[in-house]
């Protein structure tokens, strides 16, 4: 039997390696829906032919009548609540690539319909970790991370107890601005910012990387994953991205998972989890690699990553009112409206403005989100 699958942000980069996974491994897997926000053609076009043979539900972000003339057999869905309902569809596993807060929701309802959920969606647990772990454990549903680095740390713990645990280790490859000290980052621009030096990868993830609020945001996501204390989830800068991350254990032995830049490794480990499959990616050459380098992750060079590690151990909706100020910030910088260091000036600003709550509520942690990205835009206008 092939294992059915609804893939959520399917016309993105992680959608579409997803896609051309499945395609290789058509005997393993069906797409039965997927959705689609921006770059609608792109993806039920071009992959007409591939889409229609499996395909049975739609959602996009607007009704397009030319599409259901393009798909005749499926159903269609739209805008948020059409996530809902096509997250509600009988099926083994969702894969969630979805950008953004609205990736929460679709996660806990197929969570709620005791569907597996493979995913890339950081907010989904650095918005409301503590709920969708505690949803997944009462609905007895795995999460499987998409994530190169939680990815690699779940291979590292495969066969091992918790109790074993010492240390978590991400690495980080330092984003576009690895090489520039603070007092530099001034003048850089956008074109500047986007201009990942190891990986391929969405607008929004590259200019956290640069920020390194994407690797705060990891930090909080391994928390929730893997039950391991703060105190004990450690970052290194690996500026080669090779060693995708390590597990340090009582015993002081670290293991380590290593690969090339290539977020299919993570996708189809996800995809075939928890067997292993013949991967198309290219084979990593140690050789011709040479020599790996580490070197300390500086939480006064990257006060982000140091706001994290604080508003992960604070909890409530703080967690929440970050992601969103970083959510309307960084959409804020593509605009060209604010400069790059205006990013952590408003999320800063933003979360020591917020009032935390204790055990919220997912009706809390929306609203947090609303509240801050509403917040950060009254900033830049001048209204608070």
């Amino acid at each position: 039997m092939r294992k059915k699958v609804i893939l959520l942000g399917a016309s993105g980069n992680i959608g579409l390696q997803t896609i051309d996974i499945i395609k290789q491994q058509s005997d393993r897997f069906e797409i039965i829906g997927v959705s689609v926000g921006r770059d609608v053609e792109n993806l039920l076009v071009t992959e007409n032919e591939f889409l229609k043979k499996q395909v049975k539900y739609i959602c996009t972000g607007r009704r397009r009548d030319d599409l259901a003339e393009l798909y005749p057999d499926c159903q269609f869905f739209y805008g948020s609540e059409g996530l809902i309902d096509l997250t509600s569809k009988p099926a083994d596993l969702v894969i969630n690539a979805l950008q953004g807060f609205v990736g929460l929701l679709p996660t806990l309802n197929a969570i709620r319909h005791k569907v597996s959920v493979a995913l890339a969606n950081k907010e989904t647990l650095v918005a409301c970790g503590e709920i969708v772990m505690g949803e997944a454990r009462r609905y007895g549903v795995d999460i499987i991370p998409i994530d190169s680095e939680h990815s690699a740390i779940r291979q590292c713990l495969l066969g091992y107890r918790h109790e074993e645990i010492n240390n978590l280790i991400i690495t980080a490859s330092g984003g576009s601005f690895r090489n520039l000290k603070r007092e530099e980052l001034g003048d850089v621009t956008l074109e500047m910012a986007l201009n990942h030096p190891n990986w391929s990868m969405g607008k929004k993830i590259t200019i956290d990387s640069a920020t390194m609020m994407n690797k705060g945001f990891e930090v909080i996501e391994a928390h929730w994953l893997f039950d391991v204390d703060y105190d004990h989830i450690k970052t290194v800068l690996h500026p080669e991205s090779i060693v995708h991350s390590m597990v340090e254990f009582r015993d002081h032995a670290i293991l380590r998972q290593m690969g090339v830049s290539d977020m299919r490794m993570p996708i189809q480990f996800a995809l075939n989890y928890p067997e292993r499959n013949v991967n198309t990616s290219e084979s990593l050459d140690l050789i011709k690699v040479g020599a790996l380098h580490f070197a300390e992750l500086s939480l006064e060079r990257y006060p982000l990553l140091a706001l994290a590690y604080r508003t992960g151990k604070q909890g409530g909706i703080l967690p929440a009112v970050m992601n969103g100020a970083n959510e309307r910030a960084v959409k804020l910088f593509l605009n060209r409206e604010i400069s790059f260091l205006d990013i952590e000036k408003l999320i800063f600003a933003t979360v020591e403005k917020a009032q935390n709550i204790s055990n919220p509520t997912v009706d809390d942690i929306i609203e947090s989100d609303r509240w801050a990205q509403e917040y950060v835009q009254h900033l830049t206008e001048g209204k608070e």
